[in-house]
């Protein structure tokens, strides 16, 4: 299990809080070790992990990168922005390995976020979340994404932290609220 201070996440609940039980008590989020290590090797991976937790269960939605990078051989940003829509369509649902249940849906979300952050971070994820500002301020970052609204984004700081990203220990309780 990683080293890493427990943060309070009963705000949350759903699919993410359950994960995070998880991790606290088999030390793992995905349930399988490898999974969680390609969340934690990839930023553009817990990125899109939580764009695609909707209505599908988290483990799904945090294992639907890994399904997509083993598709198309990468999670690059740039790529992805100028992919064509129909084909990352298509790239999203074959069945049984679809990347997620509303593929359309998410496969269109996909290809936005990757636009947006070409066109506000220079392509690079991390700079969401690596430029040391407080989770409050990463929170509304990720708000202004496609496809994340105010729920998903109260999420930002957990994903970030139990997946090693950024670590939030040090704010207070009320902080990133």
């Amino acid at each position: 299990m990683t080293d890493i201070t427990f943060l309070d996440y009963n705000e949350i609940g759903g699919g993410l809080s359950r994960m995070l039980n998880r991790f606290r008590d088999e030390g793992t989020l995905t349930g399988d070790a490898d999974e969680d290590a390609f969340l934690r090797a990839h930023p553009e991976a817990a990125l899109l992990g939580l764009l695609f937790d909707q209505r599908v269960r988290a483990e799904s939605a945090f294992t639907g990168p890994r399904r997509l990078y083993d598709q198309i051989g990468h999670l690059d940003m740039a790529r992805l922005a100028t992919y064509d829509p129909e084909a990352l369509r298509d790239i999203f649902a074959p069945p049984p390995l679809a990347v997620h249940r509303f593929s359309n849906k998410m496969a269109d979300f996909t290809r936005k976020v990757a636009q947006a952050i070409v066109e506000n971070y220079g392509g690079d994820v991390t700079r969401l979340w690596n430029d040391g500002a407080d989770s409050t301020t990463v929170r509304k970052r990720f708000q202004a994404l496609p496809g994340f609204g105010p729920g998903k984004s109260a999420k930002v700081k957990y994903v970030l932290h139990y997946l090693g990203f950024r670590d939030f220990s040090g704010e207070t309780a009320s902080a990133g609220k």
